[in-house]
């Protein structure tokens, strides 16, 4: 097992607590699994109470070892109910409590008002703007873990040829592939903070599948297995001369790759092909012209603009009513961090941003493009991924 060093997860500590000190916070409770492997290294069923100032109480219901084994927190103790809380933080020298900040964005009602009753005199603030933005700066032990992610997504990718072919169902494809990548150290969670945007892995569609709408927040649907999950690899059986678009993730130690590549066994239309070369086009005129700084908007627009000038007009990033409304997305811990390429996002584009971008076409004969992950770096965006960049065609 790998585990957080004791200096990231103070550097992380520290730059959160000057974000809510100057909101006048006395403190964050935080109870997401993604937030508190952040801040703790370890995710456990817990409380962790972040003061303005100060170090940090982690509370544990389960399990207290473990947590301890895995966590260099200093301050790491039992806990039955959340209600013990405030004993248990003013033990601690904790007991000012007039204003708290709270994972608003993901906490439960119910959760609210527990909390409400818990702490009767506080002000309950949302607190996860500032962890968003704490955690869309990464740091070189994050983004060698996301190089890690990206590694064995491009190991991957390689045995695709190996087991791709006529007549497999694409589940049996999604299977294959996905046995590579858990052979490879895929933790097999896929963490999203988006209220009902579940994901298992990746998608894998074939020809007319990669036209099937889902209600999944992607360019890309798929069928699916059933219709309680309508969404990736189905039952189709891979054609000839039609379009296989795989679109994985890969979390390594907790750190979320992003990518999609594509296979054909025999040949492409001219169609299909050229949409292909016009993703990567748009792709690779969208990273020359950002720079750091850039509002989170422009990229897309830019797309758009581009994606509509070569004709693409009704097939960009899905199909006319089904077209999703963003080029790229925030990675890390989550699938969906910040920033978010999408109109009306004015978020500057940070050095130590980790993104993916994803130009897609959908066409009724299937979907195309092209995915990548990038770091944003003072001279540009720069490749996370490494898998080259074209069609594999197999005979």
């Amino acid at each position: 097992m790998q585990y957080t060093p004791k200096e990231e997860l103070d550097i992380r500590i520290q730059h959160f607590q000057g974000k809510i000190s100057r909101k006048e916070v006395d403190g964050a409770i935080i109870l997401l699994n993604s937030d508190l492997f952040y801040f703790t290294g370890t995710v456990q069923s817990s409380f962790l109470y972040i003061p303005a100032s100060g170090e940090p109480v982690l509370m544990i219901k389960k399990s207290l070892q473990r947590g301890k084994d895995e966590s260099s927190l200093q301050q790491i103790v039992p806990v039955k109910h959340p209600r013990e809380i405030p004993d248990i933080l003013a033990a601690f020298g904790h007991t000012v409590f007039k204003r708290i900040g709270l994972e608003l964005d993901v906490l439960p009602f119910n959760l609210y008002l527990t909390y409400k009753k818990i702490f009767p005199q506080a002000e309950l603030i949302d607190i996860s703007p500032a962890i968003k933005e704490t955690r869309a700066i990464k740091s070189p032990y994050e983004l060698e873990l996301l190089r890690s992610a990206l590694y064995v997504m491009d190991q991957a990718f390689q045995t695709v040829p190996s087991f791709l072919r006529e007549g497999m169902a694409e589940i049996e494809v999604a299977a294959l592939f996905e046995a590579e990548l858990r052979r490879r150290g895929y933790s097999g969670c896929c963490r999203m903070r988006a209220f009902n945007q579940e994901f298992f892995y990746g998608n894998v569609c074939s020809g007319s599948s990669g036209f099937a709408p889902s209600y999944f927040d992607g360019p890309v649907g798929g069928s699916g297995v059933a219709v309680a999950n309508p969404q990736g690899a189905g039952w189709k059986k891979i054609n000839r001369n039609e379009p296989v678009y795989l679109d994985y993730t890969c979390i390594i130690q907790g750190y979320t790759g992003d990518q999609s590549r594509m296979f054909c066994i025999g040949e492409l239309t001219p169609r299909m092909t050229k949409a292909f070369a016009d993703a990567v086009k748009i792709q690779e005129e969208v990273v020359k012209r950002m720079k750091p700084g850039i509002p989170a908007e422009e990229p897309y627009l830019l797309a758009l603009t581009l994606a509509e000038e070569m004709g693409y007009k009704d097939y960009f990033m899905g199909y006319k009513q089904n077209q999703v409304k963003f080029l790229g997305h925030g990675i890390g811990v989550e699938l969906d961090e910040w920033p978010v390429f999408a109109k009306g996002m004015k978020t500057p584009v940070q050095p130590g941003m980790t993104f993916a971008l994803e130009p897609k076409f959908v066409f009724p004969e299937g979907a195309v493009g092209t995915e990548n992950s990038f770091v944003m770096t003072e001279n540009g965006p720069e490749y996370l991924s490494i898998t080259p960049e074209v069609i594999t065609y197999l005979p």
